[in-house]
């Protein structure tokens, strides 16, 4: 699979991920993972009007917070801005009496100088939602949502970027005194020729400025290694982060070298460091 977002509800880890009405998976253990249907039987109306025809839906990213399931995720085509980010709820996971319910286009970039993919929700130390989003162009944003999950206007801001632009996949945390932001730099989807790798930055606040553990900002293009290809498993990226009690775990999407360049999902043991940086069990 591709972008896999996790959560577990009850007894029970849910996996969604890129695809064709945004694939889920549950597994009971982390290990054994079983097709659980998709969120939307087709793409929702609002999408060929604002972005086209498209395949799949992208970048799925899951968390809950006001007594519902958020669904965040993205529609675009490849090499363009021409992208929104959708929202979902749901009140329960895994059970026939809820169903998803979309509330259409919450961010769009056509016309801007960032792309409106690869969303993240974050909820701060006051209990208030954000959305970190985007991919190459100006780099990654946040934006304050209100209640219902809507942004809030006037609150977009910068976080991070790169001169080359090859930067995408936020991922935030917070774990202590900072916000950790995991982000994919480097060139994803191109199978085992795919040079993805995982970076993060911190900060004592939620809107940075991010710095590696040199002190390098992320809005320059700073950021510390987190987990990079290995022989077999190449271009680890668009990962999540998974805290189960006192354990943490590293999910992400990484390319087979030994099978063809297939993609997979892989679910590695994350530990922090006694001087707070992750570090990763992968590849």
């Amino acid at each position: 699979m591709h972008d896999p977002s996790i959560i577990r509800a009850g007894d029970r880890y849910y996996v969604f991920s890129t695809g064709a009405g945004i694939a889920i998976r549950t597994s009971a253990d982390l290990v054994r993972w079983d097709l659980a249907g998709a969120v939307f039987s087709e793409n929702p109306g609002w999408v060929a009007s604002r972005v086209g025809d498209v395949d799949s839906l992208w970048a799925p990213d899951i968390s809950r917070w006001g007594g519902l399931y958020h669904l965040y995720y993205a529609a675009s085509h490849f090499g363009t801005n021409r992208s929104c980010i959708g929202h979902a709820t749901i009140g329960a996971l895994g059970t026939a009496e809820h169903r998803w319910v979309d509330h259409g286009a919450v961010v769009c970039s056509e016309g801007t100088d960032y792309n409106a993919i690869d969303p993240n929700v974050v909820i701060d130390e006051r209990g208030t939602a954000w959305l970190v989003f985007g991919s190459f162009w100006s780099g990654l944003k946040l934006i304050q949502l209100d209640a219902a999950g809507a942004p809030v206007a006037g609150t977009l801001t910068s976080i991070a970027a790169r001169p080359s632009t090859a930067i995408e996949a936020p991922f935030l945390v917070r774990r202590g005194d900072h916000y950790y932001l995991f982000a994919s730099f480097d060139t994803c989807c191109s199978g085992a020729r795919s040079t993805y790798k995982i970076m993060v930055g911190r900060s004592q606040a939620l809107a940075g400025p991010y710095v590696d553990r040199l002190g390098n900002r992320m809005l320059d293009g700073g950021g510390s290694r987190v987990l990079t290809s290995s022989a077999r498993w190449r271009g680890p990226g668009s990962n999540a982060l998974l805290q189960a009690g006192e354990s943490w775990y590293h999910i992400y999407h990484s390319y087979d070298a030994e099978a063809d360049g297939m993609f997979s999902l892989r679910i590695a043991e994350l530990i922090w460091g006694a001087d707070g940086w992750p570090e990763s069990g992968g590849p």
